[in-house]
């Protein structure tokens, strides 16, 4: 990845293990929050390529695509989203707000199609102005977040500082609605029934927390995730005729 500028920034502040890990009371409800399928940012509407694959048959059964999902989260979402979240949280806190940009563009860089690129800034769009209706933010960040443009991973983590939610259970709490959203996508867009999605959800958790490690540990160099068969699946998504999902 781009190497940072000569011009001397600011040192950052060093996050102490403390603060990545413990979680009050009051946090834990800002994070259910955060991660509540409820939340006003329209991650219901995306399937993130799902639906098409579902459509061209390849994910046959609830096997299959648990199988799907269980590869999206370990080999994409754990190596280059949630990394880049991390990071943005961390920016935030130092008040970086020059990694703040460099991370939110290269989020926005790795995004493979059109529609996963309107997805992360349509959503990312809606956090930013949901904490600036709540009052979740100082005003001076709110307006830097909403030039950059945002992506979701950049409102979420401002979201997750304003609120004092420390960096594992924030990367814990993303993860977790990630899947459920995927596992909720897959119930609408395929004949999967509740106890099936059930059990999806539970192999999955058992999944997240290797996954958020890994996203707080790997080196800034090794963040990607290479997933040609997704990208195409979310590309083919775009002339999907029939469809329920925006992606």
């Amino acid at each position: 990845m781009r190497r940072a500028s000569t011009v001397r920034a600011k040192r950052p502040r060093i996050i102490t293990m403390t603060e990545r890990l413990a979680l009050t009371e009051t946090g834990l409800l800002a994070l259910l929050q955060l991660a509540s399928p409820s939340l006003p940012v329209g991650a219901y509407s995306y399937s993130q390529g799902l639906e098409a694959a579902l459509a061209d048959g390849l994910p046959a059964d609830a096997r299959a695509i648990a199988g799907w999902i269980r590869d999206h989260l370990e080999l994409v979402v754990a190596r280059n989203e949630a990394p880049v979240l991390a990071r943005l949280r961390r920016a935030w806190v130092a008040d970086d707000r020059q990694a703040v940009a460099r991370w939110n563009e290269f989020f926005l860089a790795s995004r493979e199609s059109a529609e996963l690129r309107a997805e992360t800034l349509q959503m990312g769009h809606s956090a930013a102005r949901l904490l600036a209706q709540l009052g979740a933010a100082d005003d001076a960040r709110l307006e830097f977040l909403a030039g950059l443009p945002p992506t979701f991973p950049a409102s979420f983590a401002l979201g997750a500082v304003a609120w004092n939610v420390p960096e594992r259970p924030m990367l814990l709490g993303y993860l977790w609605a990630w899947a459920e959203n995927q596992v909720l996508a897959a119930l609408k867009a395929a004949p999967v029934g509740q106890a099936a999605g059930q059990a999806m959800l539970r192999e999955l958790a058992a999944r997240i927390p290797e996954c958020a490690a890994h996203a707080s540990a790997v080196a800034d160099d090794d963040i990607a995730g290479f997933a040609p068969g997704l990208a195409i699946a979310s590309c083919r998504h775009e002339t999907l005729v029939n469809r329920i999902f925006r992606s």
